[in-house]
């Protein structure tokens, strides 16, 4: 059986405004978010791919940056990973087909470039419409908010979703500076919100959807990837 893959779709964005705004502050991926999965479903013996929507550098959001945590550690001294992060495939130059599941991990930086890139929505359609998994974690389902089925409907209505609060984005002092409240925009696309209290723990499956609220949710976010799509090996 051939091995199980991952495709994580790392925000090439990184300053929270506009891309031209030179004095705007650095923002990007979010570290730990992005880690902990690679380093869990690899320990899995699943394989992973690394990209970014356009293709070049994914930066990491600065205010993510541990650099003492094991799992971050061992993410960033993967030599794939350090190829991946200073010259990214873009996300149209991989073929779908060849993958279980695809993965969005947070950071503001996906804010900006994961609802606006048409290759993104396109990604998110076609693998839902393969059977494939869909995951994304904390900002990550910024990646959702403009996925469109075929019927015109939105990809998540009707669906539980989890995702960053408009809570938390106050919280972190960011909220004015995002172009718009990720949870609002997903429950006007007609998504049920399912959060924790601020910065707990809080994952959501729904069918072959997995959404995470927040960087604590990184763990349980990996394990849903992970037996869904053993669940679905299985089965085929």
């Amino acid at each position: 059986m051939s091995a199980r893959r991952v495709l994580f779709v790392l925000t090439g964005h990184d300053r929270l405004g506009d891309a031209k705004d030179d004095l705007a502050e650095k923002t990007g991926f979010h570290l730990y978010e992005a880690a902990k999965p690679w380093v869990m479903l690899r320990d899995a013996g699943f394989e992973t791919v690394l990209v970014t929507p356009t293709g070049g550098p994914a930066p990491i959001d600065p205010s993510s940056a541990d650099y003492d945590n094991e799992d971050c550690q061992r993410f960033l001294a993967d030599p794939d990973v350090k190829s991946a992060l200073e010259q990214s495939l873009a996300l149209h130059d991989v073929d779908l087909d060849d993958f279980d599941a695809i993965y969005f991990p947070g950071g503001h930086g996906t804010m900006w470039d994961l609802p606006t890139d048409v290759s993104v929505s396109a990604a998110v359609i076609s693998m839902y419409e393969r059977g494939k998994v869909i995951a994304a974690i904390c900002h990550g389902p910024a990646a959702l908010v403009n996925a469109k089925c075929p019927d015109g409907r939105w990809l998540v209505d009707g669906k539980t979703v989890s995702a960053f609060t408009d809570e938390e984005e106050r919280a972190t002092g960011k909220d004015t500076l995002m172009p718009f409240a990720l949870s609002s925009t997903l429950a006007e696309r007609g998504a049920r919100l399912k959060s924790e209290t601020n910065f707990e723990a809080c994952v959501s499956v729904d069918g072959q959807l997995v959404t995470g609220q927040n960087p604590a949710s990184a763990e349980g976010v990996a394990e849903a990837i992970r037996q869904l799509v053993e669940k679905q090996s299985a089965a085929a």
